[in-house]
């Protein structure tokens, strides 16, 4: 048994694996990729289209539940998995219609495949191992970082523009690992809490498959009234509230280190014939930035000394250290330029080096952040986890998708301020929220 969940929980992983490299490379460069497209028909916005997946998604987490519970997992994942290798096919060739329709679906599969993917890991995991299966499957997703974006280093770097014929292979192979990820589903095996539930069913009286499924819907539906209503009274709770600031800032720095900053450095003119290959490499940095934040703050923090303040302020700090760098390196219409490179020059004369730096930074700060609103949603909201982790994803989302729809028409020094901005209100906000908790703590104690 414990073998057969062990298995399910490796090939979930090496699945998220293959989609996740398709998908994080397509959003690192696609805004450079519709850039160079020679065709006068497209006028689609790389910017736009992730906007739209963020947007989507962020409302599509409220009805995911419920799908999930009706058709299953397995199923929603594989369905999802194939909306995920439409909008990676959609590059090759490319037109405005379907470029913005698949952004619409893959926002729908997105939520789907990450409640089911949630629903599967508790499904294949005991008190004992969900500690285990979850770093199992962190670990196998952060490796999705590495090997699409190695692929557009060798492939662009030296190269100034990017061919119809270059394009294409680029795309032809992300399809082919999307495909895969999504086929390695099928070989999902079921587990006994799902037999357990199967057999019962059949059992009822023999019921037809399709009173099965309306009974499934109907429990579902129950089950996502309840779940709306809990997540309608948390967010008039002080703690959720207090936290907004800083789940907004990790969707606005998201959509910065995910989409608009690879794109900057491709338009950097004097980064000259590497600045194309480079963003692959800014795309590896990161994901390097990410694992070893999250690894050294996983440990740390077990450590009671060790406080999830200390690692905020410390991602704040990163942050801001990151920030003022691409303001001295990068040109500040880095994230504008759309058929030429950039016109301004930067006060700093770019260096591949600071870029890369801050590659790091902007991923070590991104996982300070994450790991420790994780953490803290957990402590507060221990029976009720799932609807604090749902308003997170909500609001994340929904700034995501904001800052993407702004990205290709400001400047990017008032980019870099407004998350200056936000992350400071955030950091002092969960401050507060970290002091009523001790508090509360110290309270209960006395």
């Amino acid at each position: 048994m414990a073998d057969r969940r062990t298995f399910n929980v490796v090939i979930l992983g090496v699945g998220f694996l293959f989609i996740f490299t398709a998908f994080t490379t397509c959003g690192n460069v696609e805004q450079t990729v519709v850039k160079s497209l020679d065709n006068d028909t497209f006028t689609g916005s790389g910017y736009h289209s992730l906007g739209i997946i963020y947007g989507i998604f962020s409302f599509s987490n409220l009805l995911a539940p419920t799908v999930v519970t009706v058709i299953g997992p397995k199923v929603t994942m594989i369905l999802s998995g194939l909306l995920y290798s439409g909008y990676i096919a959609v590059f090759i060739i490319p037109s405005t219609w379907s470029f913005y329709l698949t952004s619409v679906l893959i926002g729908i599969g997105a939520a789907m495949l990450w409640t089911a993917q949630g629903h599967f890991l508790v499904e294949n995991s005991e008190a004992s191992t969900i500690n285990r299966n979850t770093g199992m499957f962190w670990a196998l997703l952060q490796c999705s970082m590495f090997f699409g974006n190695l692929y557009i280093y060798l492939d662009w770097n030296g190269k100034t523009e990017i061919t119809d014929s270059s394009r294409k292979n680029i795309f032809l192979s992300l399809l082919v690992a999307s495909v895969l990820g999504t086929l390695s589903f099928l070989v999902l095996r079921k587990s006994h809490q799902e037999e357990e539930m199967l057999s019962e069913e059949e059992g009822r009286s023999l019921l037809s498959t399709r009173m099965m499924y309306k009974h499934r819907a109907s429990t579902a539906m129950q089950d996502a009234k309840s779940e709306m209503k809990t997540i309608l009274q948390l967010l008039k709770t002080k703690t959720i509230l207090l936290l907004s600031p800083c789940m907004a800032y990790s969707g606005l720095e998201l959509s910065f280190y995910s989409g608009v900053y690879g794109t900057c450095i491709g338009a950097t003119t004097q980064f000259g014939e590497a600045a194309k290959g480079l963003i692959g490499i800014s795309g590896i940095v990161v994901g390097i930035g990410e694992i070893v934040g999250g690894g050294l703050f996983g440990l740390l923090c077990k450590n009671n000394r060790f406080r999830r303040t200390s690692v905020v302020f410390l991602g704040m700090v990163v942050h801001f250290i990151a920030f003022y760098l691409v303001f001295l390196n990068i040109p500040d219409d880095a994230p504008v330029v759309f058929k030429t490179t950039t016109q301004k020059t930067p006060y700093l004369t770019p260096s591949v080096s600071i870029a890369l730096l801050c590659s790091f930074l902007l991923g070590l700060g991104d996982s300070c952040f994450n790991t420790q609103l994780y953490s803290i949603l957990g402590r507060v909201y221990a029976e009720h986890s799932t609807p604090a982790f749902a308003i997170f994803k909500f609001i994340q989302s929904v700034f995501a998708a904001v800052a993407f729809f702004y990205s290709g028409y400001v400047l990017l020094m008032w980019q870099l301020l407004l998350m200056i901005i936000l992350g400071f209100t955030g950091t002092l906000c969960f401050f507060v929220v970290e002091r009523m908790q001790n508090f509360s703590v110290e309270f209960q104690e006395y």
